[in-house]
This record gives C-alpha cells, sequence and structure tokens, in this order.
C-alpha cells in the first residue's frame, strides 16, 4: 500500500538519522494520512487516504 496522499500526492521524504557521534543511518518521514470520507463532483461518497493538510485546507469535502 503507497504511502501518499490522494488529493495533493505527498509522499515519504527521506534524510538521516545524525547521532551525538556524528554517525548517519537512513530514515524516513511519513506523511500524516487519514482515511476519510469525500463527497464526489458527482455527488456521491468515497473513501481517500489524504493527508491532514489537504483535510484542513478544505481540499476534502465531507458529506454533511
Amino acid at each position: 500500500m503507497a504511502r501518499n496522499c490522494e488529493i495533493c500526492g505527498k509522499g515519504p521524504a527521506t534524510g538521516n538519522n545524525v547521532s551525538h557521534a556524528h554517525n548517519k543511518t537512513r530514515r524516513r518521514w511519513l506523511p500524516n494520512l487519514q482515511r476519510v470520507r469525500m463527497v464526489t463532483e458527482n455527488g456521491g461518497t468515497v473513501h481517500v487516504r489524504a493527508c491532514t493538510r489537504c483535510i484542513r485546507s478544505g481540499a476534502v469535502v465531507k458529506p454533511a
């Protein structure tokens, strides 16, 4: 299962864990995805995996 937002396409970011000894190991930052119901253009509802930024900004319209 892809950990991508179905609205904006935001996915995992990569970087390094850096210890006090300056050792570096790879790590991932995952987006905060939520499964929410969304109203479609024709008035129906579908479940989408959307990041919280899309939900907060109003890109996801929830049913009444």
